[in-house]
């Protein structure tokens, strides 16, 4: 799953367990109302729970819930929890023996480009909370 897709489906999986606050969900429940397959969405909530961005519930009546106010969750804290690199992501580490000077100069500006453009991402995600997503999209939330 790509970075845009697992961040977008993590988003819509927090939106919904907002919607539906205090009611704890499945995996499968939240799969089947997002679209998304249960197991990738699994491995997302579990990421997300390692974060303390969401918790689960054990029992008949168990499931995910929200662990705080949808006000407080913003884009860059679930952008962490969920990738293990960045957006811009220039392997180096795969280069052979025939380098040039050349090369690394390439390599060293794109590597440095790449990292400024992702402190400006995260930056920007740093504003964006899950409310405010829900408010632009029209999505009411009951979560006290």
């Amino acid at each position: 799953m790509s970075a845009s897709t697992k961040l977008s489906t993590s988003v819509k999986v927090l939106c919904y367990l907002a919607e539906v606050h205090p009611m704890p969900k499945t995996s499968k429940m939240i799969s089947e109302v997002i679209g998304v397959n249960a197991s990738k969405l699994r491995k997302l909530l579990s990421m997300l729970s390692k974060q303390n961005i969401v918790k689960s519930t054990q029992g008949i009546s168990g499931g995910f819930v929200l662990s705080k106010n949808p006000d407080l969750i913003h884009l860059q804290e679930i952008y962490c929890a969920i990738e293990d690199r960045k957006a811009f992501h220039l392997n180096v580490s795969k280069l052979n023996d025939n380098v040039n000077d050349r090369t690394v100069l390439f390599n060293n500006y794109f590597l440095n480009l790449f990292a400024d453009v992702q402190v400006e991402i995260e930056d920007k995600m740093r504003y964006i909370s899950l409310k405010n997503i829900m408010n632009e999209l029209g999505i009411r939330f009951y979560y006290k």
